[in-house]
């Protein structure tokens, strides 16, 4: 059982980390550094960043979960 949810725990941290990169870049900070803030708005739409966000917020609250349990099964597995 604790394995299973290791193995979850690294697929949603890699997916989480892929899901974060995807966002557009909203000015000031890295994204600046390398050419975002160049880039002109056609490239996106608002429906698609929308559904993104809806992703990446699901995503990061299933990584949440696999973290709370798999610290309590550890817990208790002691």
């Amino acid at each position: 059982m604790v394995m299973a949810f290791q193995i979850a725990l690294i697929v949603f941290s890699l997916l989480l980390m892929l899901l974060v990169l995807m966002h557009k870049g909203k000015g000031g900070g890295l994204s600046d550094m390398f050419g975002g803030g160049m880039q002109s708005s056609v490239g996106g739409s608002s429906v698609a960043e929308r559904n993104l966000d809806r992703i990446t917020v699901v995503v990061g609250l299933i990584w949440f979960a696999c973290v709370v349990v798999l610290g309590l099964l550890v817990k208790l597995g002691d």
